[in-house]
């Protein structure tokens, strides 16, 4: 179960037959209180140190990408991708509660995808990345992959809580969504590295003031790389191609050193 919100988690496992009355077969009672939050977070972050080492290795820069629903990672992937084809080998993990319909939409840009659906889990953890991981090497152009992005269940909460191994967390917002997520979500936007603001092609119908989300967001967080685009209509995409670049570009001199 997930200690943050209580849903049911992929990494939970059923002990149930492992019945052992230990008090009645040994003759006495010994009670011990278990943090059980910091035991999950502390294997959650121990497998998160083990990603993020294996990523290193073999010189592939993770993105975890967090957002509410709907707020266009996916599209912002399609567009990165064709405007990267040919430049950086790009792999994505994907994270839904049910269906494949985003690694469907990956996978026709020709790139390596895996889908990780949950069951019902608002978040994507360290295990599950870690197997989804392995599995995606396995697919054609899988041992190539210089830029993984892991698309996060859309949530703002549970998934600010859990480090998958990557190297930056990108949090995202739509216009439609309204400003306030900054205020209303802190976690995710102090546990974030970039702050993206998307859809800015529909501005001109909705309330959203770009100075006030901004301004929120770096009050939390003064060392947010912020910027806002539009994937459809391009706006603003090359401050987000030259951030990819120079993340790629960072690790390649790494692993070349």
């Amino acid at each position: 179960m997930c200690d943050t919100c209580g849903c049911p988690s992929p990494s939970d496992h059923n002990h149930d037959h492992h019945d052992h009355n230990h008090s009645q077969a040994h003759g006495h009672n010994h009670s011990k209180t278990v943090d059980v939050h910091a035991s999950l977070f502390a294997a959650n972050d121990a497998l998160a140190r083990v990603n993020r080492e294996h990523f290193d290795e073999i010189g592939a820069v993770a993105l975890n990408l967090i957002s509410s629903p709907g707020s266009g990672k996916t599209t912002l992937l399609e567009n990165t991708i064709e405007a990267l084809k040919g430049e950086i080998n790009i792999g994505v993990i994907e994270g839904d509660i049910e269906t494949e319909r985003d690694a469907d939409r990956i996978r026709a840009k020709g790139v390596p995808v895996i889908q990780l659906t949950t069951g019902g889990a608002c978040h994507l953890d360290a295990a599950m990345t870690h197997k989804g991981f392995h599995r995606l090497q396995k697919e054609p152009g899988g041992q190539d992959i210089e830029l993984l992005f892991i698309e996060n269940v859309g949530n703002l909460v549970c998934p600010a809580t859990f480090d998958l191994g990557e190297h930056e967390r990108v949090v995202l917002v739509s216009v439609p969504e309204g400003p306030d997520k900054p205020a209303k979500y802190p976690k995710a936007f102090t546990s974030s590295q970039t702050f993206v603001i998307t859809k800015t092609d529909l501005l001109p119908y909705f309330d959203f003031p770009l100075a006030e989300a901004t301004g929120d967001a770096l009050r939390l967080n003064p060392h947010l790389r912020t910027m806002d685009l539009s994937s459809t209509t391009g706006t603003g995409m090359e401050k987000w191609l030259d951030y990819l670049r120079e993340l790629v570009h960072k690790m390649r001199a790494k692993k070349n050193a």
